[in-house]
């Protein structure tokens, strides 16, 4: 009798990656469905803990909102896992190569190309689901601000941003993977994190302006609390400066931007019009309880971490033709490199390979959050801080009460109602 023919690792990673890719939809939509499930089964009534704060109608804006976002969720699940099975199993990403190949030949040249194809056809399959989240959805819910003109220069901006910062990086990237040796993929994480962190540093001066205004804050009075804020906690910042955030969007925010004497305090037009200055002081504590915790040192070493990583983890998988294989891509032999395709292929597959350590990644955040919150409330008001939260949330339309088990695997902030508890129980303490 013969013997059945060997198991081979290409066969064994289209089935496993298969497999894996079945189980997170699965997964994802299970979650979805929870979260959709749960808050329209509390949207009749306000919580009790926020029946004085929120109004029914804000409550039930805020369940609707969630509610129409989580199921346009499941279409651009629905549509992404279409596309992803379309670049690997199905052979798209070896049908774009091939045909670049014929076109041009190898090198560079082609390498670039096909990242250039991948982004620009992804880019395409992408828009018309922006356009509706941005015209239908947040029309609906009233926070779209923006033009259809403006929604288009913002893209064309970003495409423009993005190819001139990106197209050199990634032929760096690829001229190191072909010239620097086994070695190659220290090299190139050493590159990529030192223009990572130039990007920090030069984001704030020279390409953020290219999308907002930013005004230095006017209100003297408000600067001066401010000011005074950030000298008790021993923070020094560049400048404080207010974004016309109220062109795109009614959402509110601020933040701080840059990095080392980069850094600056933004806040968004629509933040000042709806807090008041003791609330925006608030906000600014919690935001400097980040910077006095550390929590930015330690997410930016994080990311080192697991890019190194990930880079040594592709310096391998590049030598490996089964990588190619498995996911439906035909190594180019005839000496031409399989640089970019590696790139993309590991791009592509590492979401879904990493996606059940998105808990433990939330849960950090979330513990950083309540961190930061403690430090607003030992540097100003508790109340202050928790009549900003439930104002930014009600503006926001977040919703007050999500799904325990949706919150722990996605959300990076605590519920409303864990961090006003927290909040009021080192109130007492105090």
């Amino acid at each position: 009798m013969q013997d059945s023919a060997p198991f081979s690792p290409s066969l064994a990673l289209s089935l496993g990656f298969a497999t894996l890719l079945l189980i997170t939809i699965l997964v994802k939509m299970w979650l979805a469905s929870r979260q959709i499930r749960h808050v329209a089964q509390h949207r009749p009534t306000v919580p009790a803990a926020f029946a004085s704060s929120i109004t029914l109608a804000a409550h039930q804006k805020a369940a609707d909102y969630t509610i129409t976002k989580a199921r346009i969720g499941l279409l651009e699940l629905s549509l992404g896992t279409a596309v992803l099975m379309g670049w690997t199993l199905l052979g798209g990403l070896n049908l774009l190569n091939q045909s670049l190949l014929a076109w041009l030949g190898g090198g560079m040249l082609q390498q670039l190309a096909v990242l250039v194809g991948f982004v620009l056809i992804s880019g395409l399959i992408d828009i018309p689901l922006s356009l509706y989240q941005t015209f239908v959805i947040e029309e609906r819910f009233g926070f779209n601000k923006t033009t259809l003109k403006l929604w288009l220069g913002d893209m064309l901006k970003s495409s423009l941003v993005g190819a001139v910062i990106g197209l050199p990086i990634a032929a760096l990237i690829l001229w190191l993977m072909g010239t620097a040796g086994p070695r190659w993929w220290l090299w190139a994480w050493s590159a990529w994190m030192g223009i990572n962190l130039l990007l920090l540093m030069v984001y704030p001066t020279f390409i953020a302006p290219l999308f907002n205004k930013f005004k230095p804050l006017e209100d003297e009075s408000l600067k001066a609390r401010v000011t005074a804020l950030m000298q008790r906690c021993g923070f020094a910042a560049k400048g404080l400066f207010v974004m016309d955030g109220s062109k795109r969007s009614a959402h509110a925010n601020a933040y701080f931007t840059g990095f080392g004497a980069a850094k600056r305090v933004v806040f968004y037009d629509t933040l000042l019009a709806k807090l008041a200055p003791a609330e925006v002081d608030a906000v600014l504590a919690h935001e400097l309880g980040h910077f006095k915790h550390k929590h930015i040192i330690q997410r930016i070493a994080t990311m080192f971490a697991f890019s190194l990583l990930g880079f040594a983890l592709l310096g391998w998988l590049s030598t490996q033709v089964w990588f190619y294989t498995g996911l439906s891509v035909i190594p180019n032999m005839s000496g031409a490199p399989n640089d970019a395709l590696a790139l993309l292929l590991f791009m592509l597959v590492i979401p879904v390979v990493t996606f059940f350590i998105a808990p433990l990644s939330a849960q950090v955040s979330r513990k950083h959050e309540f961190q930061a919150d403690a430090y607003a409330v030992q540097q100003t008001s508790g109340q202050d801080l928790s009549s900003a939260l439930l104002k930014m949330y009600e503006d926001n339309a977040s919703t007050l009460t999500p799904d325990p088990v949706f919150v722990k695997f996605y959300y990076s902030h605590p519920p409303a109602s864990e961090r006003l508890a927290r909040m009021a129980a080192q109130g007492v303490a105090a």
